[in-house]
C-alpha cells in the first residue's frame, strides 16, 4: 500500500461524495437547522435580554445542545448513507472490479476510501459547527468554553459512526448499511439516556446500560464529551438538576476512552478490511 495510491483514492472519494445527492439533503437539513436555531435564540434574547440571569445561560447552554445534537444526526445520516454505497453500491455496479483489475491493493482502497469520507465529514462538521457557533454569538452573545475540542468531538463522532457503516457496507447493501448504522446510532444514544436515568436514581443496574452501550459503540460517549465542551460551565452551580438532563454533559472525556475510540475505529478499519479482502467480486 503506497501513500500516494491512499491519497489519490481520498481524493477520488471526496470528489465522488460532492456528486451526490445525499450532499445536497445534508445542506438543505443544515440550512434548515441553522434557520431555526437563528430563530430560536432571538427568543430567548427577547425573553431575557442577554446572558445577565443564570436562567438564560442555562437556556442558551440547553438549546446549543440540543441544536448541535441535530447537527450531528445530520452529520450521521450523511456520511453513513455515504460510507454504504461506497464499498457495496461499487461491487453490485462492477466499478470495484475495474478499479481492482489493476495493480491496487484492496487496502489501499479501503483505507483511501475511509480517508476521504473522513476527510467529508470533519469538514462537514468544522463548517456547520462553526456557523451555528456564530449564530448563537450573533443573537445572544454566548461563546461555549471549548468550541474547538467540542467540534472535535463531534467529528470524531461521525469517524466512528462512517467506520461502521463501512464495515456494514461489505456484507450488505448500501442501502442497509446506512439504515443500520444510523438505527445502532439512535440505540446507543437511547441507551445512553436509559443510563443517565439509573444513574440519577442510583440504581447501578441500568446506569451499566449506558456505560456498555458507550464502549460497544462510543458515539454516545464522544456525544457527551462535545455537550460538556459546549455548555456553560457554571449551569450546574446555578441549576444542579440540569445534570439529569440528555443534553447535559457533566464531566469531559478521559483519556482512556479517547484512546479507546482510536482503538475501536482501528480495530473495525482492520476488520473491514478483512472482509473487504476476502469479498468476491
Amino acid at each position: 500500500m503506497t501513500a500516494r495510491t491512499v491519497l489519490i483514492i481520498a481524493r477520488l472519494t471526496l470528489r465522488e461524495a460532492g456528486r451526490r445527492r445525499v450532499l445536497r439533503a445534508v445542506a438543505v437539513m443544515t440550512l434548515l437547522l441553522l434557520a431555526l436555531s437563528f430563530w430560536g435564540f432571538s427568543r430567548i434574547d427577547a425573553e431575557f435580554g442577554g446572558l445577565t440571569t443564570g436562567e438564560a445561560r442555562i437556556a442558551a447552554s440547553t438549546v446549543l445542545n440540543l441544536v448541535m445534537f441535530g447537527l450531528s444526526l445530520i452529520a450521521a445520516l450523511g456520511t453513513a448513507f455515504l460510507a454504504g454505497p461506497t464499498v457495496a453500491g461499487e461491487i453490485e455496479s462492477g466499478q470495484a472490479l475495474a478499479l481492482l483489475a489493476r495493480p491496487v491493493r484492496r487496502s489501499a482502497v479501503l483505507v483511501g476510501k475511509w480517508l476521504g469520507l473522513v476527510g467529508f465529514g470533519g469538514g462537514f462538521v468544522a463548517i456547520a459547527g462553526l456557523a451555528q457557533i456564530l449564530v448563537v454569538q450573533a443573537t445572544v452573545d454566548y461563546w461555549p468554553p471549548n468550541p474547538v475540542g467540542g467540534l472535535a468531538l463531534l467529528a470524531a463522532q461521525t469517524t466512528v459512526l462512517l467506520t461502521l457503516a463501512l464495515l456494514l457496507s461489505t456484507v450488505i447493501s448500501p442501502m442497509a448499511s446506512g439504515v443500520v448504522a444510523v438505527g445502532l446510532f439512535g440505540a446507543t444514544w437511547i441507551a445512553g439516556v436509559v443510563g443517565g436515568v439509573g444513574e440519577s436514581l442510583g440504581n447501578e443496574g441500568v446506569a451499566r446500560v449506558g456505560t456498555v452501550s458507550r464502549m460497544i459503540l462510543p458515539t454516545d460517549g464522544l456525544w457527551q464529551g462535545a455537550m460538556h465542551a459546549f455548555q456553560d460551565p457554571t449551569i450546574f452551580l446555578i441549576s444542579p438538576g440540569i445534570a439529569e438532563s440528555p443534553f447535559a454533559g457533566d464531566a469531559p472525556l478521559t483519556l482512556a476512552y479517547l484512546a479507546w475510540t482510536a482503538v475501536w475505529v482501528a480495530m473495525i478499519l482492520g476488520l473491514t478490511a478483512l472482509v473487504f479482502q476476502r469479498r468476491d467480486l
